[in-house]
């Protein structure tokens, strides 16, 4: 007589289980892009029924801004921590650098330039996008005022020249879908170079700052962002999300087809 062995099924809590579908939101959202981030996709990587991911997100377009928030609120965390008790404003601002450059920043840059794009029509996603880009003037902000006040940096206006710096970024960011071999040094600086210059630096100053980067960024699951290079006082980097089990049960769902809401809209051309 055979017999099978049932597999166990773990009872997760809704903050939980909304946890992990987020996570793995953001992990499609930074590796395919956020037109794949539909109530099916994500109910695929989990191995759970679609109606389970519907239930705790009934549209697709609720998901999808909430991964889009998650995979840069992660980034913004990795590259500029709001602590920063243990170096000085020039090494924290040493290390954005060396974070925000080359091959592992660019798959947060490609989901900021489709996050862009998608926005034109998705208002959710558009207030999403907003509130990061806000988050992000101000961390640097912020660090920019603690080395003026600590007598490293020199200006008059932190947040404009936050801005500055930002926008130079961007602007180089917007180019992670193309081959940039063939840069001279003084495009791949731009950034740094401007930092510098805008916060009385001499040039060098920033590179000479700037931590070891020997470890490969924006590995592994969706909520964790480009970060790797060790911040000044050494400290741990984030650890990832705890795997989840592949439980199907939860607060019972609805099993009803997502419908229209799980279908992604024409893609994007970058």
């Amino acid at each position: 007589m055979s017999s099978s062995v049932q597999r166990k099924r773990v009872r997760k809590s809704p903050e939980a289980r909304r946890a992990e579908i987020v996570e793995a939101a953001a992990g499609v959202a930074l590796t395919e892009g956020l037109e794949c981030v539909t109530l099916r996709r994500i109910a695929e990587e989990l191995d759970v029924r679609p109606g389970l991911i519907s239930h705790y997100f009934p549209s697709a377009e609720d998901l999808v801004a909430e991964a889009f928030s998650t995979a840069a609120t992660g980034e913004l965390d990795a590259l500029l921590p709001a602590d920063r008790s243990d170096g000085t404003a020039t090494r924290y601002l040493a290390r954005y650098f060396a974070l925000s450059a080359g091959e592992a920043y660019d798959d947060i840059s490609r989901l900021w330039i489709n996050a862009r794009h998608l926005s034109r029509y998705r208002p959710l996603l558009r207030d999403r996008v907003a509130e990061q880009e806000l988050a992000s003037d101000d961390r640097l902000e912020g660090l920019i005022r603690d080395g003026v006040a600590a007598g490293e940096f020199r200006t008059d206006d932190p947040r404009a020249t936050a801005i500055q710096i930002l926008v130079v970024l961007d602007g180089l960011g917007a180019h992670a879908n193309t081959d940039r071999s063939n840069r001279p040094e003084v495009v791949t600086r731009m950034a740094v170079t401007t930092a510098e210059r805008e916060l009385g630096l001499a040039p060098g100053t920033l590179d000479r700052a700037a931590p070891p980067t020997d470890a490969t960024a924006g590995e592994g699951t969706g909520a964790t962002a480009p970060s790797s290079a060790t911040a000044p006082s050494d400290a741990t980097a984030q650890p990832g999300a705890t795997p989840g089990d592949d439980s199907l049960t939860d607060p019972p769902p609805s099993d009803a087809s997502p419908g229209a809401a799980d279908s992604p809209p024409p893609t994007a051309t970058r």
